[in-house]
């Protein structure tokens, strides 16, 4: 195998392209036609009616926490609204990006564009970046969205908990305002959606203006600690936690997300905060799914499925167990076993990028 390289300039990105995983035909499981055009089904009342705990708990902890300020106990409202914002926010904007959260677009398109701006994402590079990360999932030089790369570099990993990516991301929003995308970036964000990067960008530094002003003229940490990067420091770990869960420890370079993804039995509440985003592999399967119909997408299709984690302390000792291993034997990779009613991974799609002979 070639050395990796991240770089979405790089080599590995025209490797890709040559041997045919770039924007490659995926494996998916066989599902009767009418079943699922009524799973891709998009209504609005799931999202509304979820929409409404969402932003009214917000609401209700964040006036708690400005009413018990500048007491201790503020921080015990603060804590939760914290998860909802620098959490709860990233499957919002997922949802919301692939535009089935909600049957009527505005929705989709007003919750998409607050969770951005709760992110530091902007929207534009974002719709753009994740796109190209389910055309080319976990494909090495291909997927802007890489979170671990082989040999893992956990220094880098263990900031992510306390919101760096926020941090970087409202670093990227003045490069973005006043100097413009990267090369990288405009490999994948058509040349004609580039100039609305630049005016989001600079709506977003008069609002982070504005949280400052009003810090100063209430001389007050209030404003910081609820808008913009000050409750991504308190509440990131459950979204980087789910998100390590995804994809890492799985195998690269691979067309079957069977393969590169990893489907979590969770708790009540962290499906809450995820969108039900713990049913990874059937999501990227079928990303025209709503987040709603993807438990009943599981059991149509969990016979060709591997056997998922049955809880997020098991997959994270996996996940944990994994980036050991890779940091000594980068080629590491975890196979899932599949079910006996289930049709055998098709390792000749791949085999020359895993170096492997094709059968």
């Amino acid at each position: 195998m070639l050395e990796r390289d991240y770089d979405l300039l790089g080599e590995s990105g025209k490797r890709a392209v040559e041997i045919g995983l770039a924007a490659a035909e995926w494996y998916h499981s066989d599902i009767p036609r009418e079943e699922m055009k009524e799973l891709m089904s998009r209504r609005d009342g799931p999202a509304i009616r979820d929409s409404i705990i969402y932003y009214g708990a917000m609401i209700v902890l964040a006036g708690l926490t400005i009413w018990l300020w500048p007491s201790p106990w503020a921080f015990v409202p603060f804590m939760g609204y914290a998860v909802l914002y620098g959490s709860a926010s990233d499957s919002r904007w997922h949802e919301a990006g692939h535009r089935t959260a909600f049957k009527t677009r505005w929705m989709n398109r007003v919750v998409y564009h607050i969770a951005c701006f709760m992110l530091f994402r902007n929207p534009v590079i974002w719709r753009w970046s994740h796109s190209r990360h389910h055309t080319d999932t976990i494909i090495v030089g291909r997927d802007p969205e890489i979170q671990t790369m082989r040999p893992p570099k956990i220094p880098r990993l263990v900031p992510m908990f306390f919101g760096k990516h926020q941090l970087d991301g409202f670093i990227s929003m003045f490069r973005y305002a006043f100097h413009g995308l990267n090369e990288a970036e405009k490999s994948f964000v058509p040349e004609p959606e580039q100039p609305k990067v630049a005016v989001i960008a600079r709506v977003w530094v008069a609002i982070c203006a504005a949280v400052a002003l009003t810090a100063m003229a209430t001389q007050s940490l209030l404003p910081f600690l609820l808008v913009g990067v000050g409750p991504s420091l308190f509440g990131s770990w459950h979204f980087v936690m789910t998100g390590l869960l995804q994809h890492t420890g799985m195998a690269d370079n691979v067309i079957d997300h069977r393969l590169n993804t990893r489907t979590v039995y969770m708790n009540p509440i962290s499906r809450f905060i995820y969108w039900n985003m713990n049913y990874h592999v059937e999501h990227h399967m079928f990303p025209m799914v709503p987040y709603h119909a993807l438990p009943r997408l599981h059991e149509k299709i969990k016979h060709d499925l591997p056997e998922p984690n049955h809880s997020i302390a098991e997959g994270l000792a996996e996940v944990v167990g994994a980036l050991r291993k890779q940091l000594t034997d980068k080629e590491f990779r975890i196979e899932k076993e599949l079910p006996s009613t289930a049709r055998p991974y098709r390792m000749d799609y791949h085999a020359e990028a895993l170096g492997l002979p094709a059968e």
